[in-house]
């Protein structure tokens, strides 16, 4: 079973950075496509980036300029560096791999195979 785990989250001010990441073990990570989701409180669970097996990447248009997403096959470990945080931004962050090979970009969560528990970011303002 593969498994995901995030860490990195936290408690910053507005206009400050963070670094999450995700280390993926129990799989073939050069072969998943992996993704970055958060959900906010009673909202729902909505994409943020993905990272495709070659190096791709994609991003809502609310994080990008201030997000990347980045992949290091050989420490199974999948980033999102987060500039310019706003409160807007404060949610758990999941991360996801996606086995398949369908329509890119993939933010669609239910393409996604294996999650992560999650990651708390806080934004004050």
């Amino acid at each position: 079973q593969v498994q995901l785990a995030e860490s990195g989250g936290g408690l910053v001010q507005a206009g400050g950075s963070l670094r999450l990441s995700c280390a993926v073990s129990r799989g073939a990570f050069s072969g998943y496509r992996m993704g970055w989701f958060r959900q906010a409180p009673g909202k729902e669970r909505e994409f943020v980036a993905v990272v495709s097996r070659s190096g791709n990447t994609y991003y809502v248009d609310s994080v990008k300029g201030r997000f990347t997403i980045s992949r290091d096959n050989a420490k199974n470990t999948v980033y999102l560096q987060m500039n310019s945080l706003k409160p807007e931004d404060t949610a758990v962050y999941y991360c996801a791999a996606c086995g398949g090979w369908g329509v890119w970009p993939t933010t669609d969560q239910r393409e996604y195979d294996y999650w992560g528990q999650g990651t708390q970011v806080t934004v004050s303002s």
